[in-house]
């Protein structure tokens, strides 16, 4: 049932996240001090502080500083999509080969983002300059795989905000201010991407024998055919029409008749039609193609082609005719 494979999604969408904060400053006086970012829990960050009291000095900015961690992962029933769908890209690489994969399964992230600061007036800079953007989502565009080059908008809500302020002890404890904001990145996880083209039959023959008996047999006839779409997977019109059209309409005058070939197929909405003769901009046509609905088309309506590039892209599941030859 598993396979081998590491998208390095929970890795990138982690990475994502953190580089949101990245550019945070204080200013004091005349000085801008950017605000020192690290992956880890607030835990290590105070106990750090408390075992290294030379971190006081003048020298070295120890506080602020923020820490930010993952924390969680719960699978979203709110986003779920049919878990049998699949899609279909080309490899971004060179285009000669189909990738597919099946739809994401959506799981939230958790993360939290520690503040701390030795000033309230420099953890007040820090809030709002994060705040604003959060309303209470930003949406973080994450290159979720990189081997389709496949690209989502990733939504980070802010949860909620706790604050903590230890200024009690003696005059020798040190004051941190300590701001908790939690997170939630909605990511997707990706299965393996393998090549569309291991399950689809590209090609099967027929061979019929004649003869009485299996001694004097002869191969008569070999028939062999190839799944060929029956729609348009690319999504590019090559023109529209100029004129609307019935359901008994043969002859149709087109916009633009040059990207069409003769005994090819091309579709109209949900109908299928097989192209016969071109003549200037007006084509002569076979209608309802493949069991599909004969209906009126309206002028403007786009028509597609369907080329070798939609046969690539048929996936297991799809309705899909048959490209026969006799030899």
């Amino acid at each position: 049932m598993f396979e081998y494979f590491y998208n390095e999604i929970l890795r990138r969408t982690i990475i994502s996240f953190g580089t949101l904060f990245n550019d945070i400053s204080v200013k004091n006086e005349e000085t801008v001090v950017k605000v020192p970012l690290a992956y880890g829990p607030t835990q290590k960050f105070l106990a750090r502080l408390e075992q290294s009291p030379d971190l006081n000095k003048s020298t070295a900015m120890s506080l602020p500083r923020m820490s930010f961690e993952f924390i969680g992962l719960t699978y979203d029933p709110a986003r779920k999509i049919s878990t049998t769908q699949k899609f279909s890209v080309k490899d971004p690489t060179d285009g000669s080969e189909v990738k597919k994969t099946y739809v994401p399964v959506p799981y939230n992230m958790q993360f939290e983002l520690s503040i701390m600061t030795k000033l309230n007036d420099d953890m007040l800079q820090i809030i709002e300059q994060i705040l604003p953007y959060f309303q209470p989502a930003y949406n973080l565009t994450v290159e979720l795989v990189e081997s389709i080059k496949e690209k989502r908008d990733v939504p980070v809500v802010l949860e909620n905000i706790t604050m903590q302020d230890d200024y009690e002890g003696d005059f020798t404890s040190r004051r941190v201010l300590l701001y908790t904001l939690r997170f939630t990145a909605k990511t997707y996880l990706f299965g393996p991407v393998s090549s569309a083209s291991k399950d689809i039959i590209k090609k099967a023959t027929v061979s019929y024998i004649a003869g009485q008996t299996p001694e004097n047999a002869q191969r008569s006839l070999t028939y062999s055919v190839e799944p060929r779409a029956t729609k348009n997977y690319t999504g590019d019109a090559v023109t529209t029409l100029v004129d609307d059209i019935t359901k008994t309409a043969k002859t149709i005058t087109l916009e633009d008749a040059s990207g069409l070939t003769p005994k090819t197929y091309i579709t109209i909405g949900e109908e299928e039609l097989f192209v016969k003769t071109i003549s200037d901009n007006k084509i002569t046509v076979l209608r309802g193609q493949d069991n599909t609905p004969i209906t009126d088309h309206l002028r403007g309506a786009e028509v597609f082609t369907i080329t070798s590039a939609d046969n690539a892209l048929v996936e297991d599941g799809d309705d899909f005719g048959f490209s026969g030859s006799l030899f």
